[in-house]
């Protein structure tokens, strides 16, 4: 026979009508594929609301989003926060003639490496292939090699899931060419 009593004092009843909004969040949960880049520079995977309690710890100013889909949660969670939204809609790297556009990843390349938006993330759909092209040409610019860009790529898409497609375009990409 139990008396109904936790320990402590506190009572089962008086523990099931606690709002779980009271609650403070026993295990925070970062976005899919989350990662620091750099000083002030974060990406994932597209966040929701299991994320949010993670995201606050950042205290994020900006996120770029280049997946080019948008979470009314989302955005609202930014806008309580007061953090900036850039939504630049990346298309990605598709056979036979589509290819990643330069002005838009310029765009996110300029917003992330400024420090005026930082602490700042950087995100699409899953924080693979899109997010993985722009960290890599970020990559380039800060004049590290292809073996270790490439590396990094993989480490988010998974071994053997890179895009070759995304893989010539981080090749082909020139640093020099980016005024940024």
């Amino acid at each position: 026979a139990t008396s109904g009593m936790m320990e402590g004092g506190v009572s089962y009843r008086d523990v099931a009508s606690v709002s779980h909004d009271a609650i403070p969040p026993l295990v925070m949960v970062p976005p899919p594929n989350f990662a620091m880049v750099d000083k002030g520079v974060y990406r994932s995977g597209f966040p929701n609301n299991r994320n949010f309690d993670f995201l606050k710890t950042l205290r994020l100013r900006s996120v770029v989003n280049v997946s080019g889909e948008k979470s009314a949660e989302f955005v609202q969670f930014c806008k309580q926060e007061g953090i900036v939204m850039a939504e630049l809609g990346m298309i990605g790297n598709r056979e036979p003639f589509v290819s990643i556009d330069t002005k838009v990843l310029r765009a996110a390349l300029a917003h992330i490496r400024d420090p005026d938006h930082h602490p700042v993330l950087l995100h699409c759909s899953k924080g693979k292939h899109r997010t993985g092209c722009v960290v890599a040409c970020l990559r380039k610019l800060q004049k590290r090699s292809l073996t270790y860009i490439f590396d990094e790529y993989e480490r988010f898409t998974g071994r053997g899931k890179a895009e070759i497609l995304d893989l010539q375009f981080i090749e082909l990409f020139e640093h020099d060419v980016v005024s940024c």
